[in-house]
């Protein structure tokens, strides 16, 4: 039962603290209003006519789908990247001379853009889901590779040796210790590995001419429909926020409950 109230607590917390976020994307639209009308309508539509534009879209079946599509392969590199990623930063972490190693190849990784690795992946694997799924693993891994890997570096070895003087095994003192603290640098890592997920997702649509977000994009620049594009760019936006907000910031607060001792009412506790 207080385990249920504490996630209650927590979810109305983090539902009350979206008036933040509303008021950033309150000020975005100011901006844009602003830009609207210093360029025009052929520019810079307004952002209730790209918003009316968007729910026009959404009234049909079909367009859900093309989201659906793009959302999924945004997903799969993104799940890739991740496990990827962490798998080899944690254990470069653990081991100096392969995260010496490793170090120049993610330097390597991040210096390439990554319309250079839709270009190569479109060579290797044709207009494909592949070539989606590539460059989203190429472009997002390293990122949370370097997270995880910073995150047992710095990890209190001290903690870690007082667990093994209680005699906590090795795969005690990972899941308990060395786990919640590389959730500190994992979760940051992994929005942004969301975040480049669904750009390079839309961007290797349009160029690699596969469906989804991308070729709708792709539709719009030809027929110079401004208002339709940026109806598109607002739908991927809005399927980034639904994701990062629905499902990551969750398993985050899950992960990071112990930060809850730092407050007053967890001290009590």
């Amino acid at each position: 039962m207080r385990g249920a109230l504490d996630r209650l607590g927590r979810t109305g917390r983090f539902l009350w603290s979206a008036w933040s976020g509303l008021a950033a994307l309150g000020l975005l639209a100011a901006l844009w209003q602003v830009g609207h009308e210093a360029y025009g309508d052929f520019i810079l539509p307004t952002p209730l006519a790209t918003l009316q534009a968007a729910l026009d879209a959404l009234s049909r079946p079909a367009t859900w789908d093309i989201a659906l599509l793009t959302i999924g392969r945004a997903l799969k590199g993104f799940v890739a990247a991740g496990l990827a990623g962490g798998a080899v930063g944690l254990a470069a972490g653990y081991s100096p001379a392969t995260l010496r190693l490793a170090r120049p190849l993610v330097t390597v990784l991040l210096g390439v853009p990554p319309i250079a690795w839709i270009v190569l992946a479109m060579i290797w694997f044709g207009s494909t889901d592949g070539t989606v799924a590539v460059t989203i693993l190429v472009a997002a891994s390293p990122v949370v590779f370097v997270g995880v890997a910073e995150g047992v570096m710095s990890r209190d070895r001290g903690l870690d040796a007082m667990a093994r003087a209680f005699g906590a095994g090795g795969w005690k003192r990972l899941t308990t210790l060395s786990l919640r603290h590389v959730a500190a640098h994992l979760f940051p890592a992994l929005v942004l590995a969301l975040g480049s997920a669904f750009k390079v997702a839309v961007m290797a649509e349009l160029l690699a001419n596969v469906g989804g977000i991308g070729g709708e994009l792709a539709k719009s620049r030809a027929n110079l429909d401004i208002a339709g594009a940026l109806a598109w760019v607002l739908i991927a936006v809005a399927a980034l926020i639904a994701v990062e907000y629905g499902v990551v910031h969750p398993v985050r607060a899950e992960f990071e409950r112990w930060r809850t001792a730092a407050q007053p009412w967890g001290v009590k506790r």
